[in-house]
């Protein structure tokens, strides 16, 4: 078959006859079929609901399975239900713990608990392994302190790597939270009600802050969806426990008790956190000479008496020679 016979007329026509009558077929049963439009809204926001509590939305860093591997994982959950260690008084402490760095799923408390109870006896298990086929042998007050020691890093430093991940995921959301503000001021004045302004400001600040952005896309999930909106901002501040979000959530709750205007209240906390965030700056800067005087004494003076009494102290050691 020849290449004009296989785009002939012919063959155009009938192409186009069949993906019209497909077309057809589609409008009509779109037109036709009823669509649940609520239905459909109300499955979407339940799964993005889960998701953000979950800690899985696309672009975070902070993912339990993928850093500890979906071999291990498995291993971890039956350890801790074979041991029983989901159950006490400490688990909710713990999940607003873990909330704060920003892991929210339960896997990320299962990996918790698990290091929290097997890294003192594996770090102690290898002090002791170093003992026993060490090179040198050492004195049994220095065993001992090595050896509680490593008990006590493998006991605490669980809570001191969390702590210092909720304490850094916490200065990022404080620089970024005057940012946030003023596009909220933004969508208020442009009319949107508060659940809309906050689902467009953790839209805008993905990029810029994927730490805030997700606490405030969860907020927006979590005002569209609990009977009570109150105990949805309230739970804002239980997860980050940063004052100034406190702040700005007895603002909001304030003008949604009492219909004060929310573009004036955002305004005032914008201009006030970004005022506070200049004085941090300006402190820091007012700072920077004492701080320098350390790291000048040790490493640039040295430097700079070799690169000037060098060629005299070579001068005088040669006529000390004779030469």
């Amino acid at each position: 078959m020849s290449l004009a016979s296989l785009f002939s007329p012919e063959h155009f026509l009938l192409l186009s006859s069949t993906a019209t009558a497909l077309f057809t077929l589609l409008a009509l049963w779109n037109a036709l079929v009823v669509q649940d439009s609520t239905a459909r809204r109300v499955q979407a926001l339940t799964a993005y609901r889960d998701m953000l509590k979950a800690g899985v939305q696309t672009g975070r860093r902070h993912r339990t399975r993928a850093s500890i591997g979906s071999t291990a994982m498995p291993l971890i959950t039956r350890v801790v239900a074979a041991l029983n260690l989901m159950r006490g008084r400490q688990i909710e402490r713990i999940s607003l713990r873990l909330a704060r760095a920003g892991w929210r799923s339960r896997d990320a408390l299962a990996v918790y608990v698990f290091a929290k109870t097997i890294l003192p006896f594996v770090v102690g298990f290898g002090a002791i392994l170093f003992f026993a086929f060490g090179a040198q042998p050492l004195k049994p007050a220095i065993r001992y302190a090595v050896l509680f020691g490593g008990f006590a890093v493998g006991l605490f430093g669980t809570d001191i790597f969390v702590r210092n991940a909720g304490d850094r995921r916490i200065h990022r959301m404080n620089n970024s939270l005057p940012d946030a503000l003023d596009l909220l001021v933004v969508c208020a004045e442009g009319g949107l009600s508060l659940d809309a302004a906050i689902t467009r400001v953790s839209r805008e600040m993905m990029t810029a802050s994927p730490d805030l952005a997700d606490e405030l896309s969860l907020t927006a999930v979590e005002l569209g969806f609990l009977p009570n909106r109150q105990t949805a901002l309230q739970n804002l501040t239980r997860r980050t426990d940063m004052l100034r979000l406190r702040s700005l959530v007895n603002s909001l709750a304030q003008t949604e008790r009492y219909g004060t205007p929310l573009a004036n209240t955002l305004r005032i906390l914008a201009a006030e956190y970004r005022d506070e965030r200049m004085m941090r700056a300006e402190e820091k800067a007012a700072k920077l000479p004492a701080v320098l005087t350390v790291p000048m004494i040790l490493f640039i003076l040295p430097a700079l008496f070799i690169v000037l009494c060098g060629p005299v102290a070579l001068r005088v050691i040669d006529l000390m020679n004779g030469h």
